[in-house]
This record gives C-alpha cells, sequence and structure tokens, in this order.
C-alpha cells in the first residue's frame, strides 16, 4: 500500500468518534494519514504538543481503528512532519489477504513506535514533560471573565516575554479554577513561539520526590543541573513544600539561580505566597516579588461560556437551554462542570438521542443536593419562577436589567434568602456573579414591594406554594 487516499482519514475518523467518542478532538480532523510501511501506518501530525499527546495517550485506540477499517494487522506510530520529508511514503508489495508472512512483518512492538529520540536535535524545542502536556488546555480553549482576566493576560504576557515580563508569575485560587489550565497554555505558547527555550514543567510532588531520590543516590549535581539550567521553571501546586524544610532550602537556591539568570519562574498554588503554612518567610518574599494573580470562582455567564467550549472541543451539540441549567446548577469548579458534561454526553450516547435539556435533567438527577424534608434548591427556585414569569432561564442569569427580567430575578433571590441556607454572597454568584449588595437590595425591594403591591404579594404566595409541594 502507497500513500493513503483522503477517504480513509474520513473514515479512521468515524471509526474513533463511533467507539472511542470521550477520546477524540476537533482537531483529529488534522491528523493526516500518509503510509503503511513494512505493516506500519504512518500518521502525520503537525503540532508538536499534540504529536507527544498522542503517542503517549492515543496510539491503542488508533490502532485498533486501522486494523479494524483495513482488515490488516496493523501497528500505528504518530510523525511529525520532518520525518514524513525525510522518509517519503514507498510502495509495498501488495497481498490479497493477510497471510502468516505478512503477519510475522507486521507485528511491529507498539513501545518500539511511540520513543521520541534519545537527545533532541539542535534545532528542536528541549521539553521535559515531566506531567504531559494536554493540547486542551491551550490558551485559544481558556475562557476568559472578570474571575480569570488578570491571570490570563499576564501569563499571555509570560508566554510572549519570558523573563522580562512578568517573574516570578505566582497564579493562586480554589481547586478546579483553571491554574493548571494556564500553566500548560504557557508552556504550549512557548513552544510554538520559540524552538530554543529549554523549558521544565513538574509538579511539586515530583519535584520533592526527584530530590530525595537524589540525595539518597548522592547525584545532586545531575538534580541541580536539570533544574538550573532551564530556561522556564514551570511547578504545579507549589503549596505542597509546606512542612518540608530541606526541600524548600533546594527550592530556595533553584529559585535564586534561575532569578539572577534571568530565566523565567511560573508557580501555581491553592493559597497566595504569605498563606502557605510553614513556608519559609524568604520563599513567602520570592513567590512575592513578581505578579501574583488569582483565579476566583466563574461566574454564570462564564460557566456557561465554558461548558460551550468544553462541547465545541468534542465537537458536541448542545442547545442553548443545556449549559444554562448546567451552569445555573453547579458553581463550584470547572472540573466538576466537565464532569456533569460527561455525564450528559454519556447517556446521549447509550441511548443514541441528542442531547436536551430534560436528557441533562436526568443524566444529573444523582446529583442533586441533599436538603432538609421540603426545603427547596435554588436550582427548583430557578426553574419555578421562569415558568411562572415565562421568561428564559439563560435571561433570568445574565446580567440583563430589562423589567420583565429584573423583577423575576429580584423574586428568585428573596425566596432563596428565605428557603436556602445559602450566604448573601452565594446566591449572588448563581445569578450571573452579582455581589452580596445587589442580593441585599433585590431582598430589601421585594419586602417593600408586598407590603404596596397586591399583585406581586399573590404572586409571591402561589411561589411559595408551589415550592413546598415540588419539594415535598
Amino acid at each position: 500500500m502507497s500513500r493513503l487516499d483522503p477517504g480513509f482519514r474520513v473514515s479512521l475518523n468515524g471509526y474513533l468518534r463511533k467507539h472511542h467518542s470521550e477520546l477524540c478532538r476537533h482537531w483529529f480532523d488534522d491528523i493526516e494519514p500518509f503510509d503503511v510501511q513494512g505493516g506500519v501506518l504512518r500518521l502525520v501530525v503537525r503540532e508538536p504538543v499534540q504529536l507527544r499527546y498522542l503517542q503517549r495517550c492515543c496510539v491503542p485506540q488508533f490502532t485498533e481503528a486501522a486494523q479494524a477499517l483495513t482488515g490488516r494487522l496493523l501497528a500505528v506510530r504518530f510523525i511529525g512532519p520532518e520525518e514524513a520529508v525525510e522518509n517519503p511514503p514507498v510502495t509495498e508489495r501488495k497481498t490479497a489477504t493477510v497471510g502468516r508472512e505478512n503477519r510475522v512483518d507486521t507485528q511491529v512492538p507498539v513501545h518500539s513506535l511511540v520513543e521520541t529520540k534519545a537527545s533532541p536535535e539542535p534545532d528542536e524545542v528541549q521539553f521535559e514533560d515531566q506531567v504531559l502536556l494536554s493540547p486542551d488546555l491551550a490558551f485559544e480553549h481558556f475562557v476568559v471573565g472578570p474571575e480569570n482576566r488578570l491571570a490570563h493576560a499576564a501569563a499571555m504576557a509570560v508566554a510572549e516575554k519570558p523573563g522580562r515580563a512578568y517573574n516570578p508569575f505566582f497564579i493562586h485560587g480554589g481547586v478546579g479554577l483553571g491554574k493548571t489550565h494556564l500553566l500548560q497554555a504557557v508552556c504550549q505558547a512557548m513552544l510554538r513561539r520559540s524552538s530554543r527555550t529549554r523549558i521544565v514543567y513538574i509538579s511539586c510532588n515530583t519535584f520533592m520526590d526527584l530530590f530525595h531520590d537524589a540525595v539518597r543516590a548522592g547525584r545532586m549535581s545531575d538534580f541541580r543541573s536539570r533544574f538550573r539550567t532551564a530556561d522556564v521553571l514551570v511547578i504545579d501546586d507549589i503549596h505542597f513544600l509546606s512542612k518540608h524544610e530541606q526541600t524548600q532550602e533546594e527550592f530556595f537556591h533553584t529559585f535564586n539561580a534561575l532569578y539572577q539568570a534571568g530565566k523565567q519562574l511560573v508557580l501555581s498554588s491553592d493559597a497566595p505566597p504569605h498563606e502557605i503554612p510553614d513556608l519559609e518567610e524568604r520563599l513567602t518574599s520570592r513567590f512575592s516579588c513578581g505578579l501574583v494573580a488569582r483565579i476566583d470562582r466563574p461566574s454564570y455567564e462564564t460557566r456557561v461560556a465554558i461548558l460551550k467550549s468544553k462541547a465545541a472541543l468534542h465537537d458536541l451539540q448542545l442547545p442553548d437551554e443545556v449549559p444554562a441549567y448546567i451552569a445555573a446548577r453547579i458553581d463550584s469548579n470547572i472540573r466538576e462542570l466537565e464532569g456533569a458534561l460527561t455525564k450528559v454526553r454519556g447517556m446521549a450516547m447509550a441511548h443514541n438521542v441528542p442531547v436536551s435539556l430534560d436528557l441533562a435533567k436526568s443524566a444529573l438527577n444523582e446529583s442533586q443536593p441533599l436538603t432538609g424534608a421540603g426545603q427547596p434548591t435554588i436550582q427548583s427556585i430557578i426553574e419555578t419562577v421562569s415558568r411562572f414569569y415565562d421568561v428564559k432561564l439563560t435571561d433570568l442569569l445574565s446580567k440583563r436589567r430589562h423589567k420583565s427580567v429584573a423583577l423575576p430575578r429580584q423574586v428568585c433571590m428573596w425566596l432563596a434568602r428565605k428557603h436556602t441556607r445559602y450566604s448573601l454572597e452565594e446566591i449572588g454568584g448563581y445569578f450571573g456573579g452579582r455581589d452580596h449588595t445587589t442580593v441585599m437590595h433585590a431582598i430589601k425591594t421585594i419586602n417593600t414591594r408586598r407590603g404596596d403591591d397586591a399583585q406581586l404579594l399573590n404572586d409571591v404566595e402561589r411561589l411559595e406554594e408551589q415550592l413546598l409541594v415540588r419539594d415535598r
């Protein structure tokens, strides 16, 4: 078989979407089936991060697809465009069937197909991927909102001018809010911009493990050479240095060596430097001397945009009311949003039906928050009010201030304050990330108007009756 015809790519992606939909990404369409040599199907991948990701995570699934489509015992190898140019396709001996001789020739060990070169060429990017970079976590897939705008802008600047923009760059925030996404996006942007930058990206726990291994083996010079000669050092979850005095001492000197040489440091943590317990003051001072950027929980609009972005990445079609429903129901972090979306997609695939609001409600039923007997949830309040006033869920939770939307929204806030245990800040978070003063104003407005407006008083009483019946 010589160079493959273009139709094979369509068939390959079609098989993967049918049998391994959780693996598929929209950029799989850019993978080019090149040829078959010695029983090995070569697939060209032009982005280095995508190439490394496919080599590490996707060989078995692509091998299965290739064998199913060709009826041959093929192995799969992902290659870069340089290898495709250096080793152009050749014509294989044609065989009508896969006989015993051909089977022996084509059984190439998979592990030998995914090894990269032992030492990089001078013009190749030198990247130590202790943490595998995911093409999903690039800047183009990061949803920017008021909660993360500073961190995103600073990350972009660092990627464009390492060592000159903000150094060190320290990102902090709660679990699942996008810190790792920004760290990986910085690495990927640097990989695209410069072919000679030496990047070391590692988790803090791995850094500590390597340090202890080096101490035991008496190879501290190798350890120091590895980290102190980097052009960019990126460490995730640096707060794990807490209470590890020996490792803090070593990292202090590593930090100084890189900083004094003008090399870029990028760090992430669950807490700002001064709140990391048992962290040496000299490290706290150094972590704070650059830019410290905080990421907060995403607002409603940001959560909707994140869900749409994640769906587009998987070529998943979502009606507008589905991300609106999920975003109103889950406000904790991005990972839980992604988990909910995966659950909805899985149910749609299991029943072979398109995603709908009813399907989303059914899929997420198991994660219904527990409340006291007869106590409404914010979600049930929102749904009841939106149905009563005939307003769209997306409008109710948006920034729109039109009277037709503002009053139902204020009623929602009033009911949520009266019938749930959520704080003013938490209630505001459900309604487009509004602050507690907005919620206080809404509650005061409804309390005042109920005394003067008989219609509003009647509407609120009817809504409360519906909620109590619904949640009984």
